[in-house]
């Protein structure tokens, strides 16, 4: 990113709200870098946008850092129903031709819009959270969520009562595979006689399996009637449905990748998120706009895993230090994969 000088940060420092208008408004044929990449981060949401209090908000927290810190203007894009490869494609070109650097796609589903982008603006740095796109120019933002899954999968062990747990994934694809397959090996690590029931509620993101509450309270009050009482939900916006299902029946949920007990929006539902796995999007978003305002841009595969920080257990809940033993296994359980004792399984 060129330098811009101090009167010029301060002129883009309120991002105008016609932007969100006009983001989208390119053409597939743009291409070639803009006259001008002067302009801060910008990105572009998965399906259930801002407002998940999960995956989406992670990534925005990320962009309200770096706004902060570096005082350039930042651009963020709801997606929009039933869209395209070809509609995602032509945000992310619109942004990059009006000179954002770098341009991050929140979300796997970027990938296929990612790799055409990329090539036609050389110049602008390109990031994907939850995917890996080749390309001399792009970051690939990758999680270990399996890790911080495993932990979520002690904690539950620990906590249940009835010896059984639950699982809800929002869309049946392999990123959602990972969460599952983690949390079911720590909870059958900690305690084998734990069974745990895992339903996913799509098959495709389209059908809404990550941004329709109603199918995640249906699939959690199933799973309730079947004596679960630890809730896991990898289910975006679908999660907020677990989570209610969970507090109304006064079971424990499992939150993922924000500290979901600190959700305004779910306030009236924090008691009863015993905790969540943590996905550190907001760190990554910052860490590739950071780079990119050093003048050394990220670029190839960046992981981000327990031995970084990238993944965790939220401790917040105080009511997660008075499961017996709790801590104790989680802090284990932690170290141990750090060193490379336990293995946490991907599928």
């Amino acid at each position: 990113m060129r330098r811009i000088s101090k009167l010029t940060r301060v002129a883009v420092g309120v991002a105008s709200l016609g932007l969100v208008a006009t983001a989208c408004g390119g053409t597939s044929s743009d291409s070639g870098d803009s006259d001008s990449n002067d302009k801060g981060l910008a990105i572009a949401y998965d399906v259930g946008g801002k407002g998940d209090q999960s995956f989406n908000d992670a990534a925005y927290a990320g962009l309200t850092k770096a706004k902060d810190e570096f005082g350039y203007k930042t651009a963020d894009i709801e997606p929009t129903e039933g869209e395209t490869d070809a509609d995602k494609e032509q945000r992310l070109a619109s942004l990059a031709k009006q000179g954002y650097n770098p341009v991050i796609g929140v979300g796997f589903a970027y990938g296929p819009a990612m790799k055409a982008v990329a090539a036609k603006y050389p110049k602008t740095t390109f990031g994907i959270v939850d995917s890996v796109v080749g390309g001399k120019n792009v970051a690939s933002l990758v999680f270990a969520e399996e890790q911080a899954s495993y932990l979520a999968g002690v904690a539950a062990a620990k906590a249940t009562k009835t010896d059984v747990v639950g699982f809800v994934g929002g869309v049946d694809v392999p990123l959602i595979h990972k969460f599952e397959a983690g949390y079911k090996q720590g909870v059958q690590d900690t305690n084998s006689k734990v069974k745990v029931l895992s339903q996913y509620l799509t098959q495709t993101a389209e059908e809404g399996g990550f941004s329709s509450p109603d199918k995640g309270k249906a699939a959690a009050e199933g799973q309730i009637e079947k004596k679960a009482d630890v809730l896991y939900a990898a289910a975006g916006l679908s999660g907020q449905g677990v989570i209610e299902a969970a507090a109304k029946a006064k079971v424990w949920a499992i939150g993922v990748d924000s500290d979901q007990y600190k959700q305004a929006a779910l306030a009236p539902y924090k008691n009863y998120i015993l905790t969540s796995a943590l996905k550190d999007v907001g760190g990554a978003v910052y860490a590739l706009a950071k780079s990119v305002n050093d003048d050394k841009p990220l670029s190839g595969t960046q992981t981000f895993d327990l031995k970084v920080n990238g993944v965790g257990l939220s401790e917040s809940n105080p009511e997660l230090a008075k499961v017996a033993g709790l801590q104790d296994a989680v802090n284990k359980a932690k170290q141990e994969i750090i060193d490379g004792k336990i293995k946490v399984n991907t599928e």
